[in-house]
């Protein structure tokens, strides 16, 4: 077992400060290269078996890593924990929401259980970063611009033009007037008829997409408000009146799947339920008759398919 001697800093503030948000894992993996060598022993432990890492007691792991006890409770403060077991407990609720991307690596072999499980967990890890990362006074700005809008555009290209499409279905929510046409000229038109009321939602995950950043400039000009949902600060977030940040594991792998797309969609779903509760009782009233004369619908088409296919057997 070996003293902990190495010369270097703990970062013990900067873990506790620079991104609260972040799970244990996470701020483990940033603030590896600022740890004492003997500390960086612990973090490998834990990195490369967080599971069984869980089950150590103090002195098990400090065995596991070759250090000192003192050395693990100097590597818990490195990474803002407040003793040994906190450590313990933010580890097992990390591990609750799924190992990040970083630990879940798809590879050509795996097979179809490991897939499921490492897209899950990729899909819940990305889903609990936005989650935990979107400014909710933000998303109260939004709410509040849209609740005063006369009509709203959605825009968007590949991926997000997926999610402005769902965004123009859920109309009846947002209880104004709603386009999200897919050709860019339509989009650049659309914007610079905007009125003083009109709201446009600007989405891209990069927030760098040319087209999409001239329609949100475009509706600024008409003196529109512009609502950008990207995956980090970008040019689109700065044009905008109300930046949505949606912060994911996004990557280039090909194996990867899109969670950007599915983290825009929660994004447009919060902004649609916000918008509808309030609304007027009137408002609710008239989405809840929508859904059942809806589910009457589909009710008869259902009967009207199951008789015409008995007339047919018959």
């Amino acid at each position: 077992m070996t003293t902990d001697t190495a010369p270097g800093a703990s970062g013990t503030t900067a873990a506790r400060t620079e991104d609260s948000s972040d799970t244990l894992l996470e701020r483990i993996t940033r603030q590896l290269p600022s740890l004492r060598r003997s500390e960086q022993r612990v973090a490998a432990i834990v990195l490369d078996n967080p599971v069984g890492a869980v089950q150590f007691t103090m002195a098990g792991l400090a065995e596991a890593a070759e250090v000192s006890e003192p050395t693990v409770m100097r590597f818990c403060a490195s990474v803002g924990c407040e003793g040994f077991q906190d450590f313990r407990i933010q580890l097992a609720q990390t591990l609750a929401l799924g190992l990040p991307v970083t630990h879940s690596s798809i590879t050509p072999d795996d097979s179809s259980a490991d897939l499921s499980e490492k897209i899950f967990d990729h899909t819940i890890s990305s889903l609990d970063r936005a989650r935990r990362t979107l400014d909710a006074a933000a998303v109260e700005d939004a709410i509040a611009l849209i609740l005063d809008a006369s009509d709203i555009l959605f825009v968007g290209f590949g991926a997000s033009g997926i999610i402005a499409q769902d965004a123009q279905q859920k109309f009846p929510l947002f209880g104004v007037p709603c386009q999200a046409p897919e050709d860019f000229h339509q989009q650049f038109i659309a914007a610079t008829m905007s009125g003083p009321r009109s709201v446009t939602v600007a989405i891209s995950n990069t927030g760098h997409t040319e087209q999409t950043m001239i329609v949100a400039e475009a509706a600024r000009k008409a003196g529109a408000s512009v609502i950008s949902i990207t995956g980090r600060p970008s040019p689109l977030s700065e044009i905008a009146t109300v930046p949505l940040i949606a912060r994911t594991f996004e990557d280039t792998d090909v194996y990867t799947p899109s969670t950007s797309r599915l983290a825009g969609l929660v994004v447009i779903d919060i902004l649609a339920t916000g918008v509808a509760l309030r609304r007027s009782p009137e408002h609710t009233a008239a989405i809840r008759r929508m859904k059942s004369e809806l589910a009457s619908m589909r009710h008869r088409d259902a009967d009207d398919e199951q008789a015409a296919g008995g007339e047919q057997a018959s």
